[in-house]
């Protein structure tokens, strides 16, 4: 009997050890849904509004689970929740994981892209990210991303606006950072402006996620209509099911490509990525079994 997602999986190398051994994306996979059963359980539990999105929501659409060479996690949270999501991360996480956000570290970069990154501990990842480091002292392990969704303006020109302020303070940030000066103060302003801009617009018929994330097509920044984000409801993924966007379908080929959803051969669902593409791109090194960088 056919499934109503794609059954195939090859194996995807991440990283070729010293000792002759391998780690693959699967390996990764397993250690970060470890992470993700963790947020769901505390977002359940005291009702936090979270979903997956990026890749991983393509995935719930495509295979019900991982991209096979996905190598990352990505979800969000509503920008309503995210003070009682940090609370409730506060009281609630497990001790085999942590959080780092501007919140709660004043180390946190900012313009890395995420919000916060919840991580496992005794796991060691160093992104490929040759802007900012991770200056938490707290520690480097395996981690899920995590952004807010925000309500969007519905005239594209105040977007790219307010877009455009965040761009032209980002190399300040950058140079600071590198200079290890101090700029707290700045990093909050920067937050604070994307915050203010979400809420001024909270009667919008348009969301996507925070304009303090810039790692986005330059005027096609995408912008989903609120029927399609909201309410969160549940898919499956690997075996247990998460929440995801309304309409995900929609959203992911805005997010992608028109082209990015399983295709039907006759026989069997297939990925309509070229094979070329099909490569874990977010990891330079992976230490699965300790919190330093695996020799």
């Amino acid at each position: 009997m056919a499934t109503d997602c794609i059954q195939k999986r090859d194996e995807y190398i991440i990283q070729e050890n010293k000792d002759g051994t391998k780690t693959t994306v699967r390996e990764l996979q397993l250690e970060i849904l470890e992470i993700m059963d963790e947020i769901h359980r505390v977002c359940v539990k005291n009702k936090i509004h979270y979903a997956l999105i990026a890749g991983s929501a393509l995935g719930c659409v495509n295979y019900k689970g991982f991209i096979p060479w996905d190598d990352d996690m990505d979800i969000c949270v509503l920008r309503k929740d995210w003070p009682r999501f940090i609370e409730a991360l506060k009281k609630d996480l497990s001790d085999k994981f942590y959080f780092q956000c501007l919140e709660t570290d004043k180390k946190f970069n900012v313009v890395n892209g995420p919000q916060m990154k919840i991580r496992k501990r005794g796991t060691y990842i160093e992104e490929v990210n040759w802007l900012l480091k991770n200056r938490c002292t707290s520690g480097n392990g395996i981690f899920i991303d995590v952004v807010t969704y925000d309500y969007m303006s519905e005239k594209k020109w105040k977007d790219e606006v307010a877009r455009t302020v965040l761009k032209v303070a980002m190399p300040f940030l950058v140079i600071l950072d590198h200079l290890r000066i101090p700029h707290t103060p700045f990093k909050k302003w920067y937050m604070g402006f994307a915050e203010r801009y979400s809420k001024k617009n909270e009667n919008s018929s348009l969301m996507s996620q925070s304009i303090s994330f810039l790692w986005v097509k330059f005027l096609k920044e995408p912008v989903f209509f609120k029927k399609d984000v909201l309410p969160f409801r549940l898919y499956e993924f690997e075996g247990r099911k998460f929440y995801s966007f309304n309409h995900i379908e929609p959203i992911v080929k805005k997010w992608y490509h028109p082209n990015c959803l399983k295709k039907w051969d006759g026989k069997e669902w297939v990925e309509t990525l070229p094979v070329e593409k099909r490569n874990p791109k977010h990891t330079a090194h992976l230490n699965l079994k300790g919190e330093t960088k695996k020799n």
